[in-house]
């Protein structure tokens, strides 16, 4: 489950590769290490224009299921709790460099970075976004009930570089402004089509050990 990633291409290589025609993220400084509860920029069709955004990282849990821990991931595209939000005007893209895996190691786990290549360029989660009101972000930040903007993003079989760290799953990887368009606008069962593991050849670890990555 993939709980860590990084952003840290620029402000304005994020623009250009998304097309992005509106851009509300501010003085977006780089990224290295984005965690569960934070805010973090997503890309999301509104008409016409294709926005830059802030949303906070972490759905609220399905009903009935215990303490409302962020959900991060979304696997289970079939559950009646995530169908609502795989509409066009609910999906988005999360930029990403790199992203992290945890490998079962003792005395503790160990952070393993993947990214398409030694080079970083940019992809992109396939995510979804949702309207909340209620008590979010890390508790530095003194949270209050508010109304929140909160994303996920989809996960898939692990392929061949990541599954040897991490075998349960791995993110859906969109790389091609083809498969950015076809995720934010196709309908659904053609959208979901893109949730599948990114071939071995396309990826590489890039890094161990450390909880930031590209500083």
């Amino acid at each position: 489950m993939c709980n860590l990633y990084s952003l840290t291409r620029s402000q304005d290589e994020i623009r250009r590769a998304f097309a992005i025609t509106r851009d509300e993220t501010g003085n977006l400084p780089p990224l290295p290490g984005i965690f569960p509860d934070q805010l973090a920029p997503v890309v999301v069709q509104d008409g016409a224009e294709r926005a830059l955004t802030m949303m906070r990282w972490g759905f609220p849990s399905p009903p009935g299921k215990g303490p409302q821990h962020p959900v991060t991931n979304v696997r289970n595209v079939a559950s009646s709790y995530w169908r609502p939000w795989f509409k066009p005007g609910f999906r988005c893209l999360v930029p990403v460099s790199s992203f992290s895996e945890y490998a079962d190691t003792r005395p503790r786990k160990t952070p393993v970075w993947f990214a398409l290549d030694a080079a970083r360029p940019l992809l992109a989660f396939a995510g979804i976004w949702r309207p909340w009101t209620g008590v979010r972000g890390p508790k530095r930040d003194e949270p209050v009930a508010e109304e929140h903007r909160l994303y996920a993003f989809l996960t898939t079989d692990a392929n061949g570089v990541v599954g040897p760290v991490h075998p349960k799953a791995m993110p859906v990887l969109l790389t091609t402004p083809e498969a950015w368009e076809a995720w934010l606008s196709a309908p659904a069962e053609e959208a979901l089509r893109l949730q599948r593991p990114l071939p071995d050849h396309m990826m590489a670890e890039v890094a161990r050990g450390r909880r930031a990555d590209g500083e």
